[in-house]
């Protein structure tokens, strides 16, 4: 009975779990209860990829009502995957959170910040889980209006900014998005994904659908920060608390590239998408141009969170690029790439955090001979550094390796010599603050630091251990992806 619940459960457990951290009064309470939810959802995340890959696509009617009537959820390779990734994350972030949270804000009640984690969490695991169109819209606003409430929080007042620049454009791609839904609902009368991948095949070169495609386009590109729809993301991820940075920078544009896949590969179907309206042409260009651009001026960020930041742009690039291929090993590249960098972003802003919480601080100045006062925070830094980068046995060479094999499948080298200059890039702005830490001595308040608390630095750590332990036996990894990309490949319609 269990088992078969276990895709709406992954919704409604968070879901009603997020108001109980509003009644726990105590710090303590609130996270421990979060915390528990987490690794639960997590648990079951685990038990439901494990069952999508022995026994193929889950089908879940909400309430029994069949569709196009009624919500399916619908879940297969690609959606597993992201649900584990989601609930993965939450799960090593909550267990990190207290200490951060505690120092980075203290006059905010702690209730609150986790009762917003765990809906932020329902909102991506829904988005990645659903099969409707509208219900996945619904899902979109949950995780992003506690995006906002969360990267509000920050100490600086230029976290409000930040995330009212977040909000602005996050209700743009919002609304290009349900005008997109609703036009095709229009020609369709139906938002089930399934079956609108039907009934669109006789209608695809309609003006109307034509229409809700480019506002999809647009839409998702920009929640998905799609260079140069990216905005928004520097700053929130500068802005935010570190814990916060952690689990949007991990999860967050990851599922809104699942949502980008799912609506051209899957509802609009590779022939339309690339073949008729050459999506592709824009794709890889917008993709090479992120990577190349973004990478530069994360050289010359001061502030090391923003600098990441512009390198997670670079890494959407990396992602969309896969998707522009077209092959079944361009969209590994994808999948797999959407794992890795989960896990390697996370463990840097996880490691960041500890920073902060010790010097106050994450400028480049003023983390003069850090690695001397810090040596275990400032070694997951550069292993999370290495991996980014793509050095062998880390998980980023995996995630090259397949992206590059794959434009050289279609004989674009200039794309994989590209993806490889983006990769050198990398190398001048991690070493940057390598250098800064281990080759100057400590001064100011470096000079009186200390290392992290073993408390987040075992978190820290857990996705170290997982970048390098999935760089070595990408078994797993490659495996469900490439599952994943053979299901896309095929579409959803019959």
């Amino acid at each position: 009975m269990f088992a078969e619940h276990l895709p709406i459960l992954q919704i409604v457990v968070p879901l009603v779990s997020a108001p109980v951290c509003v009644l726990l009064r105590r710090r303590e309470w609130s996270w421990g209860f979060a915390l528990l939810i987490s690794w639960f959802c997590f648990g079951m995340s685990a038990l439901l990829l494990q069952r999508v890959l022995q026994t193929g696509t889950v089908i879940y009617y909400v309430g029994n009502w069949a569709p196009p009537w009624g919500i399916e959820y619908r879940i297969d390779a690609v959606n597993a995957f992201v649900v584990f990734l989601g609930a993965l994350i939450g799960s090593v972030v909550l267990l990190y959170a207290p200490r951060s949270v505690a120092a980075e804000l203290p006059g905010v009640r702690a209730n609150l910040f986790y009762t917003s984690l765990l809906l932020c969490m329902t909102g991506l695991m829904g988005m990645a889980i659903t099969g409707d169109v509208f219900n996945l819209f619904v899902f979109l606003e949950i995780s992003a209006l506690s995006s906002y409430a969360m990267i509000a929080l920050g100490r600086d007042r230029r976290a409000l900014t930040a995330s009212y620049n977040y909000l602005l454009m996050g209700t743009v791609g919002a609304t290009f998005y349900v005008i997109g839904v609703g036009l095709l609902y229009m020609v369709t009368g139906t938002l089930n994904m399934v079956d609108l991948a039907i009934r669109l095949e006789p209608v695809l070169m309609t003006r109307t659908v034509l229409a809700a495609f480019a506002f999809l386009t647009v839409g998702i590109s920009l929640k998905l920060a799609l260079f140069p729809l990216h905005l928004w993301l520097p700053n929130a991820y500068a802005h935010a608390p570190s814990v916060v940075t952690a689990f949007i920078a991990a999860t967050a544009t990851k599922v809104a590239i699942y949502v980008f896949l799912r609506f051209f590969y899957g509802i609009f179907g590779t022939h339309y998408t690339f073949e008729v309206l050459h999506l592709d042409m824009v794709l890889v260009p917008l993709g090479l141009t992120g990577v190349i651009v973004a990478s530069l001026v994360a050289v010359y960020q001061t502030n090391i969170k923003r600098m990441l930041a512009y390198s997670s742009v670079a890494q959407v690039g990396y992602m969309m690029i896969g998707v522009g291929l077209v092959s079944v090993t361009g969209l590994t590249a994808t999948l797999v790439h959407m794992f890795n960098h989960a896990l390697m972003k996370g463990a840097l802003f996880l490691a960041m955090g500890c920073i902060v919480l010790r010097v106050g601080a994450c400028e480049l100045e003023d983390l003069r001979g850090i690695g001397k006062r810090m040596p275990i925070t400032m070694a997951a830094f550069v292993a999370g550094g290495l991996s980014l980068i793509g050095i062998p046995l880390t998980v980023g060479f995996i995630s090259k390796w397949y992206l590059v094999l794959a434009a050289l499948q279609r004989g674009w080298w200039p794309v994989a010599v590209l993806i490889l200059l983006g990769s050198l890039i990398a190398v001048v702005y991690i070493w940057r603050v390598v250098e800064v830490a281990y080759f100057h001595e400590p001064t100011g308040k470096t000079a009186e630091a200390t290392e992290a608390p073993l408390s987040m630095l075992v978190p820290t750590w857990m996705l170290v251990g997982a970048t390098l332990y999935f760089g070595m036996s990408s078994t797993f990894t490659s495996g469900v992806a490439r599952r994943g990309a053979e299901v896309l490949m095929a579409g959803l319609a019959p």
